[in-house]
């Protein structure tokens, strides 16, 4: 018996689905880093992005070409975004230093110590998600470089702002489009873009007094010997070592935790009572928000377990380190696999350890 041949119809709904993923395709990276800096989570994000393709897809047929695909897409995107952010009682991820003053207390088994889960806390966003960006090299209107504007003190900061601020700075400001282009994508007129924008900006003046986010550059010598001491210092439970590395006036943040530390002495006595209930830590590097970052296991008893603990983002300044940001249980197993580490590794005597 011969195979039915497809029908007219079929074949026509192939060919359009074969051409909406030639021109879709190409965007899905970018567009996920988009609705990470609309939303502040690396998951939401990830959700936003099909989201997007899916709308596109359904609405694909009213795609004339007389514009560019890549501001239809980025339009539904935007538009996802912000009916996400519209739906949920959290507006803004925050990260603790934005939401408390830096604390003294301990951890000496405290119920204050427990995870604010009524909080929605910025996400990190790995840098493997970077890789192939179109956009890494943006048009001579914007203000910031892609990875520029991927910076994890950058992300906290703009989600500060209100949600269509926060559209409009991302389209002007970082894509680099004019505020009659971000008008059309948007709705609404010229005037009330370049209006928003100015609010919006005025809002990062007051973290970035020169008018824009530090350029990130990639570690140089002196970085990169920082980075193998903070891992040595760690691994062997060093923590005169560990201090060493920090500015006078580092900080040290770990959400889903509500507290955090300013300055060597308080991260200090936090490490020394903490660092009791291991055995030993190993940290894995890897990258997040542009910035180097570390997955760390810890071991409580020696030959038991290495579980997943922690996710580090550091942030350097010159040869030291500025601020960590360490993310911590409950939500730290989610993050680990986001960025593709197990929960548990195996006895480093046993060989199998990267």
């Amino acid at each position: 018996m011969t195979a039915e041949m497809p029908s007219h119809q079929e074949q026509v709904s192939e060919l359009t689905c074969q051409a909406f993923e030639r021109l879709a395709e190409p965007f899905r990276r970018e567009l996920q880093l988009h609705c990470y800096r609309m939303i502040g989570s690396v998951h939401e994000a990830e959700d936003l992005m099909q989201e997007t393709y899916i709308r596109a897809w359904r609405g694909y047929n009213r795609f004339d070409g007389r514009g560019s695909f890549r501001a239809w897409i980025y339009r539904i995107a935007t538009n996802a975004c912000l009916d996400a952010l519209t739906s949920r009682k959290n507006l803004r991820r925050l990260l603790p230093d934005q939401r408390d003053v830096a604390t003294a207390d301990m951890p000496d088994g405290a119920p204050a110590f427990a995870p604010a889960i009524d909080v929605a806390w910025l996400e990190p966003y790995p840098d493997q998600f970077l890789e192939g960006i179109a956009d890494d090299a943006p048009n001579p209107e914007a203000r910031y470089a892609s990875r520029e504007a991927v910076q994890l003190a950058f992300i906290a900061v703009i989600q500060q702002l209100p949600p269509r601020q926060r559209a409009v700075l991302l389209l002007v400001d970082v894509l680099g489009w004019s505020a009659a282009e971000t008008a059309t994508l948007l709705g609404g007129s010229t005037a009330s873009v370049n209006s928003g924008l100015q609010r919006a900006r005025n809002t990062l003046a007051r973290r970035y007094p020169d008018g824009r986010a530090p350029a990130m550059q990639p570690p140089d010598g002196a970085q990169e010997r920082l980075i193998r001491r903070y891992i040595e210092a760690w691994e062997g439970l060093d923590l005169d070592r560990f201090i060493e590395l920090l500015k006078e006036d580092a900080t040290l943040a770990m959400p889903p935790l509500r507290q955090w530390y300013a300055g060597r002495d308080a991260i200090r006595a936090f490490h020394r009572i903490v660092w009791k209930s291991f055995s030993g830590f190993r940290l894995l590097p890897t990258g997040a928000n542009g910035q180097p970052a570390f997955a760390l296991y810890g071991c409580k008893v020696a030959g038991g377990p290495w579980s997943a603990h922690s996710l580090h983002v550091l942030t350097l300044d010159c040869d030291r380190i500025a601020a960590l940001t360490l993310f911590v249980k409950p939500d730290s197993p989610r993050l680990f696999q986001a960025f593709g580490f197990p929960l548990t590794l195996p006895d480093p005597t046993s060989g199998g350890l990267p």
